[in-house]
């Protein structure tokens, strides 16, 4: 398949490369910054553009992969050219799409990326939605070249995988951070707290997460809960985080989370 990228951040960087070595032609990569345009595009060998009047009809897709905000911009501008088009959101919906044209899906792939680190795509999930049953086919289709895991999911649903997404890689990320801060103050590193990290990730990757729960808040040791809170003395943004959360585990093991 033909395919022009519009955008060269992380996931577009990440999907571009991923149709290449599947022997997909990317055509063109477009970015406001031709410096980023130029980059992305010279590892896809594609020609790099900066200005969508620069854009190559002779292409069977547009894959809009941008900031949320610009993608009904973008949408517009493109619309004018008749070809399928997709968008990599999560948080929003086809219909962004729809005002602008019939020809158009979601394929939204559920991971966290980075341009600098290399991941497995065929392992990634791919998250499809299409105007109709044809278009939703023909993504399928694009799909299974590059991963292994694809699915059918609307619109509605693919706005709760990326909130889920949020609570188990976006806050979890920030709560490192915390502890990396809380762990500095001492003059220790958080190498330390690296192989905890890598078993409780590794535990919820065969068992549900309630199942594996630890720590003081689940044995109800307010001694030690009590302690911790004493020990952010001063930090009322971490303590009512750490009451939060506690409170919440607690919820969980009473079973009071399921039950609403």
């Amino acid at each position: 398949m033909r395919i022009t990228i519009i955008g060269s951040g992380n996931v577009a960087t990440h999907l571009a490369a991923a149709f290449k070595n599947a022997g997909h032609n990317i055509v063109q990569v477009y970015s406001r910054n031709m410096q980023n345009a130029a980059l992305l595009a010279y590892h896809v060998k594609a020609e790099p553009i900066d200005s969508l009047e620069q854009i190559n009809p002779k292409t069977d897709l547009f894959v809009i992969s941008v900031k949320d905000d610009v993608i009904g911009e973008l949408a517009w501008e493109l619309a004018r050219y008749q070809k399928l088009m997709v968008h990599t959101s999560g948080a929003t919906g086809l219909q962004k799409l729809l005002a602008y044209t019939e020809n158009a899906g979601v394929f939204y792939p559920l991971q966290t990326f980075s341009k600098t680190k290399e991941l497995d795509f065929w392992q990634v999930p791919l998250c499809l939605e299409g105007a109709d049953v044809k278009i939703t086919k023909k993504l399928e289709t694009l799909a299974r070249t590059i991963s292994n895991n694809v699915y059918r999911v609307d619109s509605a649903q693919c706005k709760v995988l990326h909130l889920s997404a949020v609570f188990a890689c976006n806050f979890p990320n920030y709560l490192y951070d915390v502890a990396r801060q809380l762990l500095q103050k001492s003059e220790l590193p958080f190498d330390m707290l690296r192989p905890l990290i890598a078993e409780t990730a590794a535990k919820v990757m065969e068992q549900l997460p309630a199942d594996v729960q630890t720590g003081p808040a689940i044995r109800n040791d307010l001694t030690t809960m009590n302690a911790h809170l004493q020990m952010l003395d001063g930090e009322h943004d971490l303590q009512q985080v750490y009451e939060l959360l506690s409170q919440g585990i607690i919820k969980m093991d009473k079973g009071e989370v399921a039950d609403g």
